[in-house]
């Protein structure tokens, strides 16, 4: 299946390039300066591509490497960057789908579906409690030699304990939410999450070269490796990430693998009301209510600010000031960041989408800095149509 988005240009589109000139300068400086090893960004609107460009390189060879060490790897268009928390989102799209089905409901309690998850006072726990990081147990994790054992899994998330009362703060949950959300998946579907997601979002769009949740073996020479910020001038390879078991698991918050024009175009999809190339995953009104802000402007206590959480992607909101995706966007523009590294959203209001990965996963002061110069960039070059 050729790629859903037709390659296109900013003019046609009705965009200014010079901002979108800016945007791709900025991203050179950036890994002139030694803030990451390689890039890649997206641009599209009204279903087509304007911009794509991937920069620098996917892996670093090791300092000091000689005789038959692995060479430094430039990125290209084919290079599959750690999504980190963008994934999050392709996850809750298919947690979506089944409310659609008829199989869920957003205000059911999980344990209606997971019987055993109602342990340690978890059974009132409802769905958009959970997606919306209000559910109580936002340091649970699942440890990583089991992730690729889904029966452990599920034992460990229902074994999870309560921080705070269920709905009384809101507070980003790192990981643990969306492994409760991957076996909630398993449970309603019998299926493995990864092969849900795969065969019910990202193959109908033909998306399933360019995003995954859960990385064949086969794709593995495509993946960026993930690095910590320079020590001695040399990037610091981080352990955790970089090896096959960890490309495998497919970690339903954090470990979804893609290109920028891939999730370009997953966001062009969303803000188009569920829909690209002809082909619907998703019903409009369904996507006009999981971007909706159902935190209000309550602090989210692990960010520091309003966060505006819908059940799935967070939206930019009146706040002065946004996280990630742009300052000046449109109040209805929504999306989700990856820790350190990258920036997805889509604004719905002009059919514009975004995508930006980089292969360092710096601190998030310089990070969020740095995507809000990225997107404002991106949303200065919308003009009227």
């Amino acid at each position: 299946m050729p790629f859903p988005l037709p390659e296109s240009n900013p003019e046609a589109l009705g965009l200014d390039p010079r901002p979108l000139a800016r945007l791709c300068a900025v991203i050179e400086q950036h890994i002139a300066e030694g803030r990451h090893p390689g890039a890649q960004v997206a641009v599209a609107r009204h279903g087509k591509l304007a911009l794509f460009r991937s920069f620098g390189k996917a892996r670093v060879a090791p300092q000091g490497a000689r005789g038959n060490a692995s060479p430094d790897v430039a990125a290209d268009d084919r290079t599959l960057f750690l999504m980190y928390s963008n994934t999050k989102v392709v996850t809750a799209a298919a947690v979506w789908t089944l409310v659609e089905d008829g199989k869920l409901r957003f205000n059911d309690p999980i344990a209606q579906h997971i019987p055993e998850f109602a342990a340690h006072g978890k059974g009132g726990i409802t769905v958009l409690q959970l997606l919306t990081h209000q559910g109580g147990f936002p340091s649970a994790v699942v440890p990583a030699e089991i992730m690729l054992d889904h029966a452990a899994v599920r034992r460990t998330v229902c074994n999870f304990t309560l921080e705070w009362t269920p709905g009384s703060k809101v507070q980003y949950h790192p990981a643990a939410a969306h492994w409760v959300a991957a076996m909630l998946i398993e449970a309603l579907t019998g299926q493995d999450f990864r092969d849900y997601i795969r065969s019910r979002i990202l193959a109908p769009l033909g998306l399933e070269n360019d995003v995954f949740v859960g990385l064949p073996e086969s794709e593995h020479g495509r993946a960026a490796d993930i690095y910590d910020p320079p020590q001695d001038g040399a990037f610091v390879p981080r352990a955790g990430e970089n090896h096959p078991q960890h490309h495998i698991a497919g970690i339903p918050g954090g470990g979804g693998y893609g290109t920028a024009r891939g999730m370009a175009a997953f966001y062009q999809a969303l803000g188009a009301g569920g829909a690209l190339g002809g082909v619907r995953i998703l019903a409009p009104r369904t996507l006009e209510y999981v971007t909706r802000n159902f935190t209000g402007e309550r602090i989210d206590e692990y960010m520091g600010l309003p966060m505006h959480r819908g059940i799935g992607p967070h939206s930019r909101g009146e706040w002065p000031v946004a996280r990630g995706l742009g300052a000046i966007a449109h109040p209805r523009t929504f999306g989700h960041g990856g820790v350190g590294s990258s920036y997805c959203w889509a604004d719905p209001t002009s059919g514009v989408s975004f995508a930006f990965f980089s292969n360092c996963r710096q601190g998030n002061e310089w990070h969020e800095a740095r995507m809000d110069v990225l997107s404002n960039l991106a949303h200065m070059a919308i003009l009227p149509g």
